[in-house]
Protein backbone atom coordinates (compact mmCIF):
# COMPACT_ATOMS: atom_id res chain seq x y z
CA UNK A 1 0.00 0.00 0.00
CA UNK A 2 1.32 3.46 -0.91
CA UNK A 3 1.60 5.74 2.17
CA UNK A 4 -1.00 8.52 2.27
CA UNK A 5 1.61 11.26 2.34
CA UNK A 6 3.23 9.89 -0.81
CA UNK A 7 -0.16 9.73 -2.52
CA UNK A 8 -0.86 13.36 -1.69
CA UNK A 9 2.52 14.53 -2.95
CA UNK A 10 2.04 12.52 -6.14
CA UNK A 11 -1.41 14.04 -6.66
CA UNK A 12 0.04 17.51 -6.33
CA UNK A 13 2.91 16.77 -8.68
CA UNK A 14 1.26 14.56 -11.29
CA UNK A 15 -0.19 17.56 -13.06
CA UNK A 16 3.30 18.96 -13.37
CA UNK A 17 4.42 16.10 -15.63
CA UNK A 18 7.27 17.94 -17.33
CA UNK A 19 6.72 21.32 -15.69
CA UNK A 20 10.43 21.59 -14.96
CA UNK A 21 10.96 21.26 -18.70
CA UNK A 22 7.78 22.91 -19.96
CA UNK A 23 7.07 25.75 -17.55
CA UNK A 24 10.31 26.19 -15.66
CA UNK A 25 12.97 25.83 -18.29
CA UNK A 26 11.12 26.55 -21.54
CA UNK A 27 8.12 28.78 -20.72
CA UNK A 28 8.04 30.28 -24.19
CA UNK A 29 7.58 26.83 -25.73
CA UNK A 30 4.00 26.71 -24.48
CA UNK A 31 1.29 27.85 -26.86
CA UNK A 32 -0.89 29.89 -24.53
CA UNK A 33 -4.02 29.31 -26.56
CA UNK A 34 -3.66 25.53 -26.23
CA UNK A 35 -2.31 25.09 -22.72
CA UNK A 36 -4.30 27.12 -20.16
CA UNK A 37 -7.68 25.70 -21.11
CA UNK A 38 -8.46 22.91 -18.63
CA UNK A 39 -8.31 22.55 -14.85
CA UNK A 40 -5.49 19.98 -15.20
CA UNK A 41 -3.42 22.37 -17.28
CA UNK A 42 -4.01 25.13 -14.74
CA UNK A 43 -2.89 22.79 -11.95
CA UNK A 44 0.27 22.02 -13.90
CA UNK A 45 0.96 25.73 -14.25
CA UNK A 46 0.36 26.31 -10.54
CA UNK A 47 2.58 23.38 -9.66
CA UNK A 48 5.46 25.02 -11.49
CA UNK A 49 5.42 27.84 -8.92
CA UNK A 50 6.09 25.39 -6.10
CA UNK A 51 8.62 23.36 -8.08
CA UNK A 52 10.63 26.53 -8.67
CA UNK A 53 11.15 27.38 -5.00
CA UNK A 54 10.97 23.97 -3.28
CA UNK A 55 14.31 22.36 -4.29
CA UNK A 56 17.31 22.00 -2.02
CA UNK A 57 19.00 25.04 -3.57
CA UNK A 58 16.14 27.19 -2.28
CA UNK A 59 13.48 26.63 0.41
CA UNK A 60 14.21 22.91 0.65
CA UNK A 61 17.70 23.39 2.02
CA UNK A 62 19.85 26.44 1.39
CA UNK A 63 17.40 29.08 2.56
CA UNK A 64 16.70 27.54 6.01
CA UNK A 65 20.36 26.52 6.35
CA UNK A 66 21.60 30.07 5.86
CA UNK A 67 18.96 31.60 8.11
CA UNK A 68 19.43 29.13 10.92
CA UNK A 69 23.16 29.85 11.07
CA UNK A 70 22.50 33.58 11.55
CA UNK A 71 20.82 33.31 14.95
CA UNK A 72 21.55 33.87 18.60
CA UNK A 73 21.10 30.25 19.69
CA UNK A 74 23.36 28.42 17.17
CA UNK A 75 26.57 28.60 15.19
CA UNK A 76 27.38 27.66 11.61
CA UNK A 77 30.04 25.03 10.90
CA UNK A 78 32.30 24.36 7.92
CA UNK A 79 31.10 26.30 4.86
CA UNK A 80 28.40 27.94 6.96
CA UNK A 81 30.78 29.11 9.71
CA UNK A 82 31.29 32.58 8.16
CA UNK A 83 27.59 33.30 8.71
CA UNK A 84 28.15 33.19 12.46
CA UNK A 85 30.87 35.80 12.21
CA UNK A 86 28.18 38.34 11.17
CA UNK A 87 30.49 40.21 8.82
CA UNK A 88 28.44 39.69 5.69
CA UNK A 89 28.25 36.84 3.22
CA UNK A 90 31.49 35.26 2.07
CA UNK A 91 31.67 34.24 -1.63
CA UNK A 92 30.37 30.71 -0.99
CA UNK A 93 27.25 31.85 0.86
CA UNK A 94 26.77 34.80 -1.47
CA UNK A 95 26.60 32.36 -4.38
CA UNK A 96 23.98 30.41 -2.47
CA UNK A 97 21.73 33.44 -2.05
CA UNK A 98 22.19 34.33 -5.71
CA UNK A 99 20.61 31.01 -6.60
CA UNK A 100 17.80 31.59 -4.12
CA UNK A 101 17.10 34.96 -5.78
CA UNK A 102 16.98 33.30 -9.19
CA UNK A 103 14.66 30.52 -7.99
CA UNK A 104 12.35 33.07 -6.39
CA UNK A 105 12.06 35.01 -9.63
CA UNK A 106 11.38 31.82 -11.58
CA UNK A 107 8.56 31.14 -9.12
CA UNK A 108 7.28 34.69 -9.59
CA UNK A 109 7.49 34.31 -13.37
CA UNK A 110 5.48 31.08 -13.21
CA UNK A 111 2.87 32.78 -11.02
CA UNK A 112 2.68 35.63 -13.52
CA UNK A 113 1.99 33.14 -16.31
CA UNK A 114 -1.05 31.82 -14.44
CA UNK A 115 -2.31 35.28 -13.54
CA UNK A 116 -2.01 36.45 -17.13
CA UNK A 117 -3.25 33.39 -19.00
CA UNK A 118 -5.84 31.64 -16.81
CA UNK A 119 -8.54 34.31 -17.40
CA UNK A 120 -8.28 33.57 -21.15
CA UNK A 121 -8.83 29.82 -20.80
CA UNK A 122 -11.58 28.44 -23.00
CA UNK A 123 -12.87 25.58 -20.84
CA UNK A 124 -12.60 27.11 -17.39
CA UNK A 125 -15.36 28.34 -15.11
CA UNK A 126 -15.09 31.70 -13.40
CA UNK A 127 -14.67 29.87 -10.10
CA UNK A 128 -11.71 27.86 -11.39
CA UNK A 129 -10.11 30.97 -12.85
CA UNK A 130 -10.50 33.15 -9.75
CA UNK A 131 -9.25 30.35 -7.49
CA UNK A 132 -6.21 29.73 -9.72
CA UNK A 133 -5.37 33.42 -9.91
CA UNK A 134 -5.86 33.66 -6.15
CA UNK A 135 -3.40 30.82 -5.55
CA UNK A 136 -0.87 32.32 -7.95
CA UNK A 137 -1.18 35.73 -6.30
CA UNK A 138 -0.83 34.15 -2.86
CA UNK A 139 2.39 32.46 -3.87
CA UNK A 140 3.70 35.55 -5.63
CA UNK A 141 3.00 37.63 -2.54
CA UNK A 142 4.65 35.07 -0.25
CA UNK A 143 7.79 35.02 -2.40
CA UNK A 144 7.97 38.81 -2.57
CA UNK A 145 7.42 39.03 1.19
CA UNK A 146 10.33 36.66 1.72
CA UNK A 147 12.51 38.62 -0.69
CA UNK A 148 11.80 42.13 0.64
CA UNK A 149 12.82 41.08 4.15
CA UNK A 150 16.09 39.62 2.89
CA UNK A 151 17.07 42.02 0.09
CA UNK A 152 15.09 45.19 0.80
CA UNK A 153 14.18 47.14 -2.35
CA UNK A 154 13.73 44.73 -5.29
CA UNK A 155 12.31 44.77 -8.83
CA UNK A 156 8.58 44.02 -8.98
CA UNK A 157 7.97 41.75 -11.95
CA UNK A 158 4.30 41.24 -12.74
CA UNK A 159 2.18 39.68 -15.44
CA UNK A 160 2.41 43.00 -17.28
CA UNK A 161 6.20 43.39 -17.42
CA UNK A 162 7.46 39.81 -17.02
CA UNK A 163 9.07 39.81 -20.45
CA UNK A 164 11.11 42.93 -19.75
CA UNK A 165 14.72 42.47 -18.68
CA UNK A 166 15.08 46.01 -17.40
CA UNK A 167 13.01 46.61 -14.26
CA UNK A 168 14.09 49.10 -11.61
CA UNK A 169 14.10 48.34 -7.91
CA UNK A 170 10.89 49.36 -6.17
CA UNK A 171 11.08 50.81 -2.69
CA UNK A 172 10.37 48.61 0.30
CA UNK A 173 7.11 50.49 0.81
CA UNK A 174 6.05 49.88 -2.80
CA UNK A 175 6.85 46.19 -2.52
CA UNK A 176 4.73 45.89 0.60
CA UNK A 177 1.83 47.67 -1.10
CA UNK A 178 2.03 45.23 -3.99
CA UNK A 179 2.13 42.26 -1.62
CA UNK A 180 -0.93 43.50 0.23
CA UNK A 181 -2.90 43.83 -3.01
CA UNK A 182 -2.09 40.26 -4.01
CA UNK A 183 -3.02 38.89 -0.60
CA UNK A 184 -6.32 40.77 -0.47
CA UNK A 185 -7.26 39.16 -3.78
CA UNK A 186 -6.15 35.75 -2.51
CA UNK A 187 -8.10 36.24 0.71
CA UNK A 188 -11.27 36.83 -1.32
CA UNK A 189 -10.96 34.01 -3.85
CA UNK A 190 -9.07 31.15 -2.21
CA UNK A 191 -11.24 28.38 -0.71
CA UNK A 192 -12.02 27.91 2.96
CA UNK A 193 -10.49 24.44 2.93
CA UNK A 194 -7.43 23.18 1.11
CA UNK A 195 -8.11 20.77 -1.73
CA UNK A 196 -4.87 19.01 -0.74
CA UNK A 197 -2.39 19.51 2.10
CA UNK A 198 0.09 22.11 0.89
CA UNK A 199 -2.52 24.13 -0.99
CA UNK A 200 -3.28 27.64 0.34
CA UNK A 201 -6.65 28.69 1.72
CA UNK A 202 -8.18 32.05 2.48
CA UNK A 203 -7.01 31.50 6.07
CA UNK A 204 -3.44 31.12 4.86
CA UNK A 205 -3.87 34.39 2.96
CA UNK A 206 -5.18 36.09 6.10
CA UNK A 207 -2.22 34.72 8.08
CA UNK A 208 0.38 36.02 5.64
CA UNK A 209 -1.47 39.33 5.42
CA UNK A 210 -1.34 39.60 9.22
CA UNK A 211 2.39 38.95 9.08
CA UNK A 212 2.87 41.55 6.34
CA UNK A 213 1.08 44.13 8.50
CA UNK A 214 3.12 42.97 11.49
CA UNK A 215 6.46 43.54 9.77
CA UNK A 216 5.35 47.06 8.87
CA UNK A 217 4.39 47.75 12.51
CA UNK A 218 0.72 48.08 11.50
CA UNK A 219 -0.15 46.40 14.75
CA UNK A 220 -3.88 47.05 14.79
CA UNK A 221 -4.32 45.59 11.30
CA UNK A 222 -2.05 42.67 12.17
CA UNK A 223 -3.94 41.91 15.38
CA UNK A 224 -7.33 42.06 13.72
CA UNK A 225 -6.35 39.83 10.82
CA UNK A 226 -4.71 37.30 13.15
CA UNK A 227 -7.86 37.31 15.28
CA UNK A 228 -9.93 36.38 12.23
CA UNK A 229 -7.79 33.28 11.83
CA UNK A 230 -8.02 32.44 15.53
CA UNK A 231 -11.78 32.98 15.69
CA UNK A 232 -12.33 30.80 12.62
CA UNK A 233 -11.79 27.79 14.92
CA UNK A 234 -10.13 26.02 11.99
CA UNK A 235 -6.89 25.49 13.87
CA UNK A 236 -5.74 24.10 17.19
CA UNK A 237 -2.49 23.06 18.85
CA UNK A 238 -1.51 19.42 18.67
CA UNK A 239 -1.38 18.05 22.21
CA UNK A 240 1.85 16.47 23.45
CA UNK A 241 2.73 14.64 26.66
CA UNK A 242 6.37 13.74 26.13
CA UNK A 243 9.12 15.22 23.97
CA UNK A 244 8.85 12.62 21.22
CA UNK A 245 5.22 13.58 20.70
CA UNK A 246 6.49 16.58 18.74
CA UNK A 247 7.09 14.07 15.95
CA UNK A 248 3.32 14.34 15.47
CA UNK A 249 3.98 17.92 14.33
CA UNK A 250 7.38 17.79 12.62
CA UNK A 251 7.83 14.12 11.75
CA UNK A 252 8.46 12.87 8.22
CA UNK A 253 5.27 10.80 7.98
CA UNK A 254 2.90 13.56 9.06
CA UNK A 255 0.44 14.41 6.29
CA UNK A 256 -1.13 17.41 7.99
CA UNK A 257 -2.06 18.58 11.49
CA UNK A 258 -4.68 20.89 13.05
CA UNK A 259 -2.02 23.58 13.45
CA UNK A 260 -0.78 23.55 9.86
CA UNK A 261 -1.69 26.75 8.03
CA UNK A 262 0.70 26.67 5.10
CA UNK A 263 3.60 24.27 4.59
CA UNK A 264 5.79 23.36 1.65
CA UNK A 265 5.27 19.63 1.21
CA UNK A 266 8.05 17.11 0.70
CA UNK A 267 8.17 13.35 0.20
CA UNK A 268 10.59 10.41 0.47
CA UNK A 269 11.09 10.42 -3.26
CA UNK A 270 14.21 11.17 -5.25
CA UNK A 271 14.55 14.95 -5.65
CA UNK A 272 11.30 15.51 -3.75
CA UNK A 273 12.59 15.49 -0.16
CA UNK A 274 13.39 18.19 2.39
CA UNK A 275 17.17 18.40 2.07
CA UNK A 276 17.61 20.59 5.14
CA UNK A 277 17.09 17.46 7.27
CA UNK A 278 20.36 16.05 5.97
CA UNK A 279 22.13 19.38 6.34
CA UNK A 280 21.66 19.38 10.12
CA UNK A 281 21.97 15.63 10.81
CA UNK A 282 25.15 13.97 12.06
CA UNK A 283 26.00 10.76 10.17
CA UNK A 284 26.60 8.87 13.38
CA UNK A 285 23.06 9.31 14.66
CA UNK A 286 21.02 7.69 11.90
CA UNK A 287 18.67 10.69 12.00
CA UNK A 288 18.95 10.79 8.21
CA UNK A 289 19.37 7.55 6.30
CA UNK A 290 21.96 9.08 3.96
CA UNK A 291 24.23 10.54 6.64
CA UNK A 292 24.48 14.24 7.40
CA UNK A 293 26.50 17.45 7.27
CA UNK A 294 25.80 18.85 10.78
CA UNK A 295 26.29 22.38 9.47
CA UNK A 296 25.18 23.99 12.73
CA UNK A 297 25.50 23.36 16.43
CA UNK A 298 25.12 25.04 19.80
CA UNK A 299 26.59 24.80 23.29
CA UNK A 300 24.43 24.07 26.30
CA UNK A 301 26.76 25.92 28.70
CA UNK A 302 28.29 28.86 26.85
CA UNK A 303 25.33 29.91 24.71
CA UNK A 304 23.06 32.11 26.88
CA UNK A 305 19.87 31.21 25.01
CA UNK A 306 20.43 27.50 25.53
CA UNK A 307 21.99 27.62 28.99
CA UNK A 308 19.07 29.59 30.47
CA UNK A 309 16.39 27.50 28.77
CA UNK A 310 14.43 25.39 31.27
CA UNK A 311 15.43 21.82 30.46
CA UNK A 312 11.95 20.61 31.42
CA UNK A 313 10.63 22.37 28.34
CA UNK A 314 9.75 19.57 25.92
CA UNK A 315 10.74 21.76 22.97
CA UNK A 316 14.33 21.65 24.19
CA UNK A 317 14.24 17.93 24.94
CA UNK A 318 12.80 17.19 21.52
CA UNK A 319 14.85 19.67 19.52
CA UNK A 320 18.42 19.10 20.78
CA UNK A 321 20.78 16.27 21.69
CA UNK A 322 24.34 15.99 23.02
CA UNK A 323 26.99 15.13 20.44
CA UNK A 324 30.65 16.07 20.61
CA UNK A 325 31.83 17.12 17.15
CA UNK A 326 35.25 18.12 18.41
CA UNK A 327 34.17 21.33 20.12
CA UNK A 328 33.73 19.86 23.59
CA UNK A 329 31.33 17.77 25.63
CA UNK A 330 28.77 20.58 25.89
CA UNK A 331 28.08 20.63 22.16
CA UNK A 332 24.50 19.98 21.09
CA UNK A 333 23.00 19.38 17.65
CA UNK A 334 19.48 19.90 16.33
CA UNK A 335 16.98 17.07 15.85
CA UNK A 336 13.79 19.02 15.32
CA UNK A 337 13.59 17.60 11.81
CA UNK A 338 14.75 14.00 11.41
CA UNK A 339 13.94 11.15 9.03
CA UNK A 340 15.80 7.91 9.79
CA UNK A 341 13.94 6.26 6.90
CA UNK A 342 14.64 8.90 4.28
CA UNK A 343 15.07 7.54 0.78
CA UNK A 344 18.58 7.13 -0.57
CA UNK A 345 20.20 10.39 -1.50
CA UNK A 346 20.67 13.64 0.36
CA UNK A 347 17.27 15.04 -0.65
CA UNK A 348 14.98 12.18 0.33
CA UNK A 349 13.55 13.24 3.73
CA UNK A 350 9.78 13.39 4.11
CA UNK A 351 9.55 16.27 6.60
CA UNK A 352 7.77 19.45 5.50
CA UNK A 353 8.84 23.10 5.66
CA UNK A 354 6.51 24.74 8.22
CA UNK A 355 6.10 28.18 6.66
CA UNK A 356 3.12 29.08 8.88
CA UNK A 357 1.81 27.22 11.91
CA UNK A 358 -0.98 28.16 14.28
CA UNK A 359 1.65 29.04 16.87
CA UNK A 360 2.88 31.80 14.53
CA UNK A 361 -0.57 33.35 14.57
CA UNK A 362 -0.95 33.10 18.35
CA UNK A 363 2.46 34.67 18.96
CA UNK A 364 1.83 37.41 16.40
CA UNK A 365 -1.53 38.17 17.98
CA UNK A 366 -0.09 38.33 21.50
CA UNK A 367 2.61 40.81 20.51
CA UNK A 368 0.38 42.95 18.29
CA UNK A 369 -2.42 43.07 20.86
CA UNK A 370 0.01 44.28 23.53
CA UNK A 371 1.37 46.94 21.17
CA UNK A 372 -2.13 48.21 20.40
CA UNK A 373 -3.34 48.15 24.01
CA UNK A 374 -0.14 49.67 25.39
CA UNK A 375 0.14 46.87 27.94
CA UNK A 376 -0.36 43.10 28.01
CA UNK A 377 -4.00 42.03 27.99
CA UNK A 378 -5.56 38.92 29.46
CA UNK A 379 -6.31 37.67 25.95
CA UNK A 380 -2.73 38.19 24.77
CA UNK A 381 -1.43 36.37 27.84
CA UNK A 382 -3.84 33.49 27.28
CA UNK A 383 -2.66 33.03 23.70
CA UNK A 384 0.95 32.93 24.91
CA UNK A 385 0.08 30.54 27.72
CA UNK A 386 -1.56 28.15 25.26
CA UNK A 387 1.80 27.65 23.59
CA UNK A 388 3.68 27.57 26.90
CA UNK A 389 1.37 24.91 28.35
CA UNK A 390 1.80 22.69 25.32
CA UNK A 391 5.57 23.01 25.68
CA UNK A 392 5.30 21.31 29.08
CA UNK A 393 2.88 18.59 28.01
CA UNK A 394 -0.17 20.37 29.41
CA UNK A 395 -3.57 20.87 27.80
CA UNK A 396 -3.19 24.12 25.81
CA UNK A 397 -6.71 25.24 26.70
CA UNK A 398 -6.65 24.54 30.46
CA UNK A 399 -5.07 26.87 33.06
CA UNK A 400 -1.94 25.38 34.58
CA UNK A 401 0.50 25.95 37.40
CA UNK A 402 3.16 26.85 34.82
CA UNK A 403 1.12 29.74 33.38
CA UNK A 404 2.62 33.20 33.12
CA UNK A 405 0.69 35.67 35.27
CA UNK A 406 -0.55 38.92 33.76
CA UNK A 407 0.17 40.94 36.90
CA UNK A 408 3.88 40.11 36.64
CA UNK A 409 4.43 41.90 33.33
CA UNK A 410 4.64 45.39 31.92
CA UNK A 411 4.44 46.13 28.20
CA UNK A 412 8.20 45.93 27.83
CA UNK A 413 8.71 42.75 29.82
CA UNK A 414 5.75 41.05 28.12
CA UNK A 415 7.12 41.84 24.67
CA UNK A 416 10.47 40.40 25.78
CA UNK A 417 8.65 37.29 26.99
CA UNK A 418 6.84 36.85 23.67
CA UNK A 419 10.12 37.18 21.79
CA UNK A 420 11.74 34.57 24.03
CA UNK A 421 8.86 32.13 23.61
CA UNK A 422 8.83 32.78 19.86
CA UNK A 423 12.53 31.91 19.80
CA UNK A 424 11.92 28.62 21.59
CA UNK A 425 8.88 27.72 19.53
CA UNK A 426 10.23 28.45 16.07
CA UNK A 427 13.80 27.22 16.38
CA UNK A 428 15.17 25.94 13.05
CA UNK A 429 12.13 27.31 11.17
CA UNK A 430 14.05 30.21 9.54
CA UNK A 431 12.22 32.92 11.47
CA UNK A 432 14.53 34.10 14.25
CA UNK A 433 16.90 36.30 12.21
CA UNK A 434 13.95 38.06 10.59
CA UNK A 435 12.41 38.68 14.02
CA UNK A 436 15.61 40.23 15.32
CA UNK A 437 15.83 42.46 12.24
CA UNK A 438 12.15 43.42 12.50
CA UNK A 439 12.67 44.64 16.05
CA UNK A 440 15.96 46.39 15.31
CA UNK A 441 17.80 44.41 17.98
CA UNK A 442 20.20 42.31 15.91
CA UNK A 443 23.29 44.12 17.17
CA UNK A 444 22.20 44.00 20.80
CA UNK A 445 21.23 40.32 20.80
CA UNK A 446 24.22 39.02 18.84
CA UNK A 447 26.63 40.99 21.02
CA UNK A 448 25.03 39.49 24.13
CA UNK A 449 25.01 35.90 22.85
CA UNK A 450 28.02 35.70 20.53
CA UNK A 451 30.12 38.65 21.66
CA UNK A 452 30.37 39.84 18.06
CA UNK A 453 29.68 43.05 16.18
CA UNK A 454 27.21 42.76 13.31
CA UNK A 455 28.35 44.43 10.11
CA UNK A 456 25.77 46.53 8.28
CA UNK A 457 26.12 44.35 5.20
CA UNK A 458 24.85 41.39 7.20
CA UNK A 459 21.38 42.91 7.31
CA UNK A 460 20.61 42.65 3.58
CA UNK A 461 21.71 40.03 1.09
CA UNK A 462 23.61 41.09 -2.05
CA UNK A 463 21.86 41.41 -5.40
CA UNK A 464 23.22 38.76 -7.79
CA UNK A 465 25.78 39.78 -10.44
CA UNK A 466 23.45 38.40 -13.11
CA UNK A 467 20.84 41.01 -12.21
CA UNK A 468 23.41 43.79 -12.21
CA UNK A 469 24.81 42.64 -15.53
CA UNK A 470 21.62 42.15 -17.52
CA UNK A 471 19.14 44.55 -15.92
CA UNK A 472 20.11 48.00 -17.20
CA UNK A 473 17.89 49.72 -14.62
CA UNK A 474 19.92 48.26 -11.74
CA UNK A 475 23.55 49.29 -11.67
CA UNK A 476 26.41 48.38 -9.32
CA UNK A 477 25.66 51.59 -7.41
CA UNK A 478 22.26 50.08 -6.53
CA UNK A 479 23.91 47.11 -4.80
CA UNK A 480 23.07 46.61 -1.13
CA UNK A 481 25.58 48.11 1.34
CA UNK A 482 28.93 46.38 1.66
CA UNK A 483 28.91 44.34 -1.54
Amino acid sequence: MIPMKKILIILMCTALISCEEVLLEKPKSIAVETFYNTPDEIEAALGAIYSAISPDVCMGGRYPAIHNCMVDYAYGRAGHAPLSEFQGLDPTNANRVYIIWERFYIGIRNANLVIKNAPEGENLTEEVISKAVGEAKFMRALIYFTMVRNWGAIPIRTENNMNELDVARSSIEEVYQFIEQDLLYAEEYLPNEASLPGKPTKWAAKTVLADVYFYQAKYSDARNKALEVINSNNYSLVKVEVADDFMKIFGPEVVTTPEEIFYLKYSRESNMGYTYVRFVAHPGTGFHADGGNYIMYSDKVSNPVISTWDKNDLRYLYGWYDWNIGFGANTILSKKFIDPNASAGYNGAGNDYPWYRYTDVLLLYAEADCQVAGSPTADAMEKLNMIHRRAYGKDPLSPSEIDFQLSDYTKSSFLDLVLKERGYETQMESKRWLDLKRLGIVQEVIQATHGKEVAEKMLLWPIPPSELEYNKLITPSDQNPGY
